[in-house]
């Protein structure tokens, strides 16, 4: 028996005690820089005769880690251990499947403060923004554990007469896991381990500017006694062997979180069958957003100001929950940009080892040149009010830009940047607001900031989002609380963290019997 699911908490670094802990975590990382990491492949370290190196954003000439790079043989290692392993793991009882995720969520709290480090220097996510990726891994895995329970509990079918009727929820095969670099242990743990607790075996390429926070849940699911080939780690070029992967005849489904032109392609590849293929292949993909927060006359707009700061600027906005439109009502527009630009010029940009650094540096330098090209347009499309440069220091550094007077139709108010790039829209009235935050491709977050009811029941009708908030930021799900996914081109609404999300996972089975 379990108790109740229940968020994991968050690590107060005001106290001396737990500042200490991650330095020390921030030390000890550092001590393995210069590991070489093989591929994981049936419970077996397998190398290859190509490597890479990852490296740290915020110290662009620091290696993180060293890695065997897979090619196409050790996909077909891989998908012929993790078939093999599926004729034995689909059978493992579900309880004994739950029990393997609990263990790991013991694990990776154990080593909380350590993961924290790989992500801090991999990733350049500061000290919070890492210790709440961590947290939400650890509820991922407590979670979905609690959540295969249910599933594997007898299921309600309406009686008949003279039957013995039941319905059971089986795996599906073998399946590609192809997460995200933005919540490296977060999202990578919630995709891989909703897979394997439905019994389902694993074909795990880690994003390759993350690889070695990846190999934190390889040594963390050893520990917990996963059998061999059940998880497969083949890290490498997605262009080399993602398109293979997808395409495998003996792929059954796939997981991705990521951009939508990969996603799109992703499901185009995976919905032509291939020679030998017999089922059709299951495809959940996340991808991105171009999210709004919405300033109604009636706001509160202290509050507004923080919400859209941490939500348009947290981890470099690096989010596809990032708010990287607000849609403020004219009648208070000067006001709230004033305020808006006065808060976010005391946001600190640094190497984010160092606490005092709310922002570090972005993923890579083809991000920088991303980001900078779009600053370039937002200067014809808008009024630069703050930042537009790169940031001083050895990393991929840019300062928090914000442009005002944008048109709702601009580039920038239209293309998902990925970086710390905000676009401020005036809007006539709470209605050409909405029609504002709906006129996009995407449909993935959203927030409304207003003290008038009415106006919060439209938007809760008329705001067309996976995830709305009411007067807090827009990023920031909590597993169970808010089950994340998104409409339109932001992906196929997953609702990862939720109730529903294992059924991705799972085929229905209904039998009879006659009595």
């Amino acid at each position: 028996m379990v108790d109740d699911f229940r968020n994991e908490p968050l690590t107060d670094f005001s106290k001396e005690e737990n500042r200490q802990k991650m330095l020390e975590a921030l030390e000890y990382v550092e001590s393995q820089f210069d590991r070489v990491y093989p591929l994981y492949i049936n419970g077996q370290d397998v190398t290859s005769d190509r490597q890479f190196k990852s490296y740290n954003p915020s110290n662009k000439d620091q290696v993180v880690g060293t890695f065997h790079k897979a090619g196409k043989d050790h996909v077909d290692m891989a998908m012929e251990a993790a078939l093999n392993a599926f004729e034995e793991w689909k059978r493992v009882d579900p309880k004994e499947r739950a029990i393997i995720l609990l263990k790991a969520a013991n694990i990776m709290r154990r080593r909380r403060f350590e993961i924290n480090a790989w992500m801090v220097l991999e990733a350049s996510k500061n000290w919070v923004e890492a210790d709440a990726d961590t947290a939400e891994a650890i509820d991922f895995l407590e979670f979905y554990a609690r959540e295969m329970l249910r599933y594997s509990d007898r299921q309600p079918v309406t009686p008949v007469p003279g039957e013995f009727n039941e319905l059971v929820y089986i795996p599906l095969g073998v399946g590609v896991i192809l997460p995200p670099w933005n919540f490296p242990m977060a999202i990578l743990t919630g995709m891989t381990s909703a897979a394997i607790v439905t019994g389902n075996t694993v074909l795990l390429k880690p994003a390759t500017d993350t690889p070695a926070v990846g190999y934190r849940l390889v040594e963390i699911m050893q520990e917990a006694g996963l059998p061999a080939g059940v998880l497969n780690f083949i890290p490498g070029s997605g262009g080399e062997i993602g398109d293979y992967m997808v395409t495998h005849p003996k792929t059954r489904f796939i997981s991705f979180t990521g951009s939508m032109e990969v996603g799109l392609r992703i499901n185009e590849l995976a919905a032509k069958p291939q020679e030998g293929q017999i089922w059709i292949k299951r495809v959940v993909a996340e991808m991105g957003g171009k999210d709004a927060i919405i300033v109604d006359s009636e706001a509160d707009l202290a509050k507004a100001v923080e919400g859209t700061v941490s939500s348009a600027f947290g981890f470099q906005g690096q989010k596809c929950s990032a708010c990287s439109r607000v849609i403020v009502d004219e009648k208070i527009y000067d006001e709230f940009v004033e305020r808006l630009v006065e808060r976010a010029k005391k946001i600190t940009v640094g190497p984010v080892k160092e606490q005092s650094n709310f922002m570090g540096a972005v993923i890579n330098q083809a991000a920088v040149e991303k980001i900078m090209s779009y600053i370039e347009i937002g200067h014809q499309e808008g009024k630069l009010i703050l930042g537009g440069e790169r940031a001083e220091g050895n990393g991929y550094f840019i300062q928090p830009t914000i442009f005002k007077d944008v048109s709702p139709d601009a580039r920038i108010a239209q293309e998902e940047i990925f970086g710390p790039v905000l676009a401020v829209i005036k809007a006539k009235d709470f209605d050409d607001a909405l029609r504002i935050a709906n006129g996009t491709i995407y449909g993935l977050t959203g927030s409304v900031y207003s003290q008038n009811r009415a106006k919060l029941a439209r938007a809760k009708q008329e705001f067309h989002v996976g995830n709305l908030y009411m007067n807090r930021k827009c990023t920031g799900a909590l597993v169970g609380g808010h089950p994340f996914g998104g409409f339109n081109m932001s992906g196929t609404d997953s609702k990862a963290g939720g109730r529903d999300y294992l059924l991705l996972f799972l085929q229905a089975k209904s039998i009879s019997e006659v009595l």
